[in-house]
């Protein structure tokens, strides 16, 4: 393989995940707008974001098994601070219809897997840990611009950064992934 085609290849590869995955979240957005497509867009969206694990090994998309009850904690930890929010609202009722549970914990998983999984995973291995945080909070901000209000994006890129953050300094995917479950369900 030539030199030039070897050193742009992590280039492409962040490109088309990142392209992917903020396309799969924009689509879903869209198609959930939709009466009585909003569980079957979610259902679909996260296991489309599930395909960007194929390739990567637990480890480097963060899921190795080493530390797993720390792991757990950290989530249960992260999940609070993600609810912080929603306890300064006047109810204390959540937002999310019990009905759209599942399907709510199916786009969060898989969102997880594709943002701070494998495109935080392709943007480290071109530039190090300082673009992958940078590089998939932005892109996860970026997703959610049709889902979420304007005034709501600051808040999606805060959360990002922070679950980002986490991902480099514990080399962890778990407690993201429960951390976004537990906000996505109480919220």
């Amino acid at each position: 393989m030539p030199s030039s085609l070897a050193r742009a290849r992590p280039v492409i590869q962040a490109g088309v995940l990142a392209t992917y995955v903020v396309g799969v979240e924009w689509a879903r957005a869209i198609i959930e707008r939709a009466p009585y497509l909003a569980v079957p867009a979610l259902l679909l969206g996260g296991v489309a974001l599930l395909v960007t694990a194929w390739g990567w090994t637990p480890t480097e998309l963060g899921l190795g098994k080493s530390r797993l009850a720390l792991r757990v904690i950290g989530g249960l930890a992260l999940g609070a601070v993600l609810l912080l929010p929603a306890a300064a609202r006047a109810s204390a009722t959540p937002l999310l219809p019990a009905s759209l549970a599942v399907a709510a914990i199916a786009v969060s998983v898989g969102e997880e897997i594709a943002f701070r999984g494998a495109l935080f995973a392709a943007l480290e291995k071109l530039g190090g840990a300082p673009l992958a945080v940078i590089g998939s909070t932005f892109a996860w901000t970026a997703a959610h611009a049709l889902s979420h209000p304007p005034e709501f994006l600051g808040v999606v890129a805060a959360a990002g950064l922070l679950l980002g953050l986490w991902r480099f300094a514990c080399r962890d995917l778990v407690g993201p992934i429960i951390s976004h479950v537990i906000a996505d369900v109480a919220l």
